[in-house]
């Protein structure tokens, strides 16, 4: 998530914390407030509503997810080192922020426009650009001749849930981490 300062980061924090444990629909400002230790009038001061925080979380980490996919996709490297670094930057942002991750995975149907089809464009572009590596490793032979969409979903399903290992096994250190779902991911794939 962007780095937000003060106040407003509070609310911030603590509502992508209440979103992952209960949902958006269940949490209210209220529950917010007591979250944070104030009145549920004064949250106002920092946000416009529950909305404006759910959209702040989800697409500061799209975002996020986005410039590093493009990044990784204009690089003149191996398709293995692309996807290696694709799922090193998944992991990464799931470790700087797993409620955050839990909040964009369960609750982006909540989002209101223009934010759902700015988060939607965002996904679909992530997702193409996955499919482009694993296409481009297929016609170099870098990657066996399955089938991208199989892949593709493979992939992003693992690391989209990703985060709910780690909520229950803390102890994994992330450079281990990293490099066993690598393993695992790319170990079926690569020639």
């Amino acid at each position: 998530m962007a780095q937000t300062d003060g106040r407003k980061g509070e609310i911030i924090q603590m509502a992508s914390k209440l979103f992952r444990e209960r949902g958006y629909s269940a949490v209210s400002m209220r529950d917010l407030a007591a979250g944070i230790g104030v009145k549920a009038a004064s949250l106002y001061n920092h946000i416009s509503s529950k909305q404006e925080i759910l959209s702040s979380i989800i697409i500061s980490i799209a975002e996020r997810f986005t410039e590093g996919m493009n990044a990784i996709v204009s690089k003149k490297v191996s398709v293995k080192n692309k996807l290696e670094e694709m799922i090193d930057h998944h992991i990464q942002v799931m470790i700087d922020n797993p409620d955050g991750i839990a909040c964009l995975n369960n609750d982006w149907v909540h989002l209101k426009e223009p934010e759902l089809t700015y988060f939607l464009d965002m996904r679909n572009g992530y997702e193409e650009n996955l499919r482009k590596i694993l296409k481009e490793g297929i016609k170099s032979k870098e990657i066996k001749q399955v089938n991208v969409e199989v892949m593709l979903f493979s992939m992003l399903s693992t690391l989209r849930t990703l985060h709910l290992l780690h909520e229950k096994k803390k102890g994994i250190k992330t450079d281990n981490l990293k490099n066993e779902v690598k393993q695992i991911l790319l170990t079926g794939i690569m020639n």
